[in-house]
């Protein structure tokens, strides 16, 4: 069942619409939960460092204005603490995208919950979201005072979301942005009246491991993100217009080296490469390399990313168990 379910969502990642990228995307979002979901913290049972960085659209340059390839930056950690049932986490990223930046702060709490052969995490967060707009120049030579004109503006926000893990399946659901702040930048006309909403995004994403012998270990992996514009309540809050699909498949050797493919709909194939070293292969290594299949007009040929993660011991490993004798038995 878990397999049927698994293969209906890669079946419709690759035949839905898709949106512009509205959040910094990943090709490591199988190894990058932290990101995406804040009731992932400390469900692995042992601590977790992951960084991230990505050149999307190598090579792209603007026209006629500053513009050029996004470059995205990102640091995330978690870790299980018995004391409150569950785990924290922190996550996070810059990113910048033409006269456009971000940067990203969120602190994650989740509740664990034992639910058949896995956990069951539900968790909170807390958001920083800090936004940089640069000089725009606007279509028209008129003042726009809707056009933002080298200005920042931050404020607080807040996320929820689901996660279970076993160690055949894992799925999970989250959203963030649910203050839908706004933004305010000072315009070409000098007011603080330009402005920028932080609409509110989901992201559901699963994967199943297969057992293909006795090395090899087989993952199928989705990943949908969505855009929610409006407020709750619209009709048009939840359209599928503005949802993104992505599904893959990696093989894992002796927990040590994988390799993997992946498919953006309507925009690129992903390769991933990866190998693990040190004992109990707790550093992680991995490259992705998409290539650029759709819609080259306004993209470049490729994007690339790296990821560097760090596995601590799980709680315990260290303490030798007792070795106990029947001599004291009676």
């Amino acid at each position: 069942m878990k397999r049927a379910i698994l293969s209906i969502l890669l079946t419709v990642g690759l035949f839905a619409p898709v949106l512009a990228q509205q959040q910094p995307q990943f090709s490591h979002y199988g190894f990058n939960g932290m990101y995406l979901n804040p009731a992932y913290a400390g469900i692995k049972a042992q601590g977790e460092i992951t960084s991230l960085g990505r050149y999307q659209y190598l090579g792209y340059s603007g026209t006629f204005d500053a513009g050029g390839s996004p470059q995205t930056y990102a640091l995330s950690a978690s870790i299980p603490v018995a004391a409150i049932g569950g785990g924290v986490g922190l996550s996070v990223f810059r990113d910048k995208i033409a006269e456009s930046s971000i940067t990203n702060v969120q602190i994650s709490y989740s509740k664990h919950i034992k639910v058949g052969d896995g956990k069951l995490g539900i968790g909170v967060q807390g958001i920083l979201n800090h936004l940089g707009k640069g000089e725009y120049r606007p279509a028209d030579e008129r003042p726009d005072n809707s056009v933002p004109r080298n200005g920042t503006d931050q404020k607080l926000d807040a996320g929820v979301g689901v996660w279970y893990e076993s160690d055949k399946l894992y799925a999970g659901l989250s959203a963030n942005n649910l203050l839908r702040s706004e933004y305010r930048f000072k315009s070409v006309g000098g007011e603080n009246s330009a402005k920028v909403i932080g609409e509110n995004h989901a992201y559901f994403t699963a994967g199943y491991n297969v057992d293909a012998t006795s090395s090899v270990v087989v993952t199928p992996t989705v990943l949908v993100k969505m855009v929610l514009p409006g407020k709750f309540g619209d009709n048009d809050k939840f359209s599928f217009k503005n949802n993104s699909y992505e599904g893959g498949v990696r093989a894992t050797i002796n927990d040590k080296f994988w390799g993997g493919v992946a498919y953006r709909y309507d925009e690129s194939i992903t390769g991933l490469l990866g190998m693990s070293f040190a004992k109990d292969n707790a550093l992680r290594f991995g490259y992705a390399f998409d290539l650029i299949a759709f819609n080259q007009d306004a993209r470049a040929f490729s994007s690339h990313e790296i990821m560097l993660s760090y596995r601590l011991p799980k709680p315990g490993m260290a303490t030798r168990p007792a070795v106990r004798t029947p001599r004291y038995s009676f």
